[in-house]
């Protein structure tokens, strides 16, 4: 069938690139619900944001083996009757094209004791939000390897999301491990 000089077999192809992309976003958890899920026994959650001095950045820096991309970091510490808990830090990196917003709870000891991813907003690699894939952080500190395809595993498909993810870990470790040598966790 003709319409208006142009068949609808060149009408549907057309048709398609116009039509909106899907969306691929998901968001899982907020800040609050992860903090609370990470640190149950916590009383209240102290919001602290901190400035890396330029000490404290070459450090982590130095710790790295990059730079970083920022030096001002919000911190949820988690306490009860005053007891420090452990520390939240929630980060964003890049998956392939898109933000991956992740959370990371460490101890007092600066050791990580969970890594929750609370968007992802890739088409590809959501298997980061496996429970098996983000368990391999837990125990882990900024002085251990943390690197995909030595002690944290790949996941075929989601390389650029695994190797992102886990590069964001290494430095919010890194960077937590700094201010608790420092005594600026307390």
């Amino acid at each position: 069938m003709i319409l208006r000089g142009l068949s609808f077999s060149l009408l549907a192809p057309a048709a398609a690139l116009v039509a909106p992309a899907p969306v691929f976003a998901v968001d899982y958890l907020t800040p609050e619900q992860v903090q609370s899920e990470m640190f149950s026994g916590a009383k209240t959650f102290e919001m602290r944001q901190v400035m890396l001095t330029v000490e404290q950045q070459r450090a982590v820096e130095e710790r790295l083996g990059e730079p970083l991309r920022r030096t001002s970091y919000d911190l949820r510490l988690a306490r009860s009757e005053g007891e420090l808990l452990g520390v939240v830090v929630v980060d964003d990196v890049i998956g392939k094209f898109e933000r991956i917003t992740y959370a990371v709870g460490l101890g007092p000891d600066a050791v990580i004791r969970a890594i929750e991813i609370l968007s992802y907003r890739e088409s590809h690699g959501q298997e980061v939000r496996l429970p098996a894939w983000r368990r391999q952080f837990v125990g882990k500190r900024a002085t251990s390897s943390l690197q995909v395809g030595e002690d944290i595993a790949n996941i075929s498909g989601a390389t650029l999301s695994c190797t992102h993810v886990t590069q964001g870990v290494r430095r919010i470790a890194s960077v937590v491990e700094e201010l608790r040598s420092a005594g600026e966790l307390e």
